[in-house]
């Protein structure tokens, strides 16, 4: 590899292949090895949206303004918060539009939310709307129909590159998380998500 080839890499993805040849080379260094800590969260109701959305519901020319960050890097709640309105004529008031944009606007709701506005939310990775329902969004300058894009999480976990080297997964595998505490428990079929955020 040239100078200028290892200076693109990053710190976490030379650590990994560090890691991978060490343990090609000595398994019993695994053991040794702390393990990287994951944390474990429950994400509430949340949307994203994109400019031309964000635009019709807060203001031509409207920004997202950062509340929080979030544990990935790069994402944030906004201050900017709608209205869902589902088919029952019901709504939830005061969810959070979280960032950065996205290339189209998405509604994640837990199950009860979804049952209690009318939506048949099916379960899948944040971006996929293949075959999802819709909404109505509200904000203070406008509302905005959306046809589709409404969706329960899928379980998953965020990992960075090194993690999932050292956990031997890669994105799209799934893992057991064992969380262990005065109430712990135990969740199957959790999808890596792998990124440098």
């Amino acid at each position: 590899m040239s100078a200028a080839g290892a200076q693109a890499m990053t710190r976490q993805q030379v650590e990994a292949l560090v890691r991978q040849a060490l343990y090609a080379y000595l398994p019993e260094a695994r053991q040794a090895a702390p393990a990287p800590r994951l944390v474990a969260n429950i994400s509430a109701r949340h949307v994203h949206l994109d400019q031309q959305a964000l635009e019709t519901l807060f203001g031509k020319g409207a920004r997202l303004t950062v509340l929080k960050p979030l544990y990935q890097e790069g994402a944030f709640a906004a201050e900017q918060a709608v209205t869902v309105f589902g088919p029952r004529q019901q709504m939830i008031a005061q969810v959070r539009v979280l960032g950065p944009l996205r290339d189209r606007p998405q509604v994640e709701l837990a199950f009860t939310d979804a049952r209690f506005l009318g939506i048949e939310a099916p379960i899948r990775l944040s971006g996929d709307h293949r075959d999802t329902p819709g909404c109505y969004l509200v904000g203070p300058a406008g509302g905005l129909e959306l046809r589709c894009g409404v969706i329960r999480a899928a379980r998953h976990v965020h990992m960075s590159p090194a993690e999932a080297a050292y956990y031997g997964v890669k994105a799209g595998d799934r893992m057991k998380l064992v969380v262990e505490s005065d109430q712990g428990g135990v969740l199957e079929g959790l999808i890596c998500r792998v990124s440098e955020k």
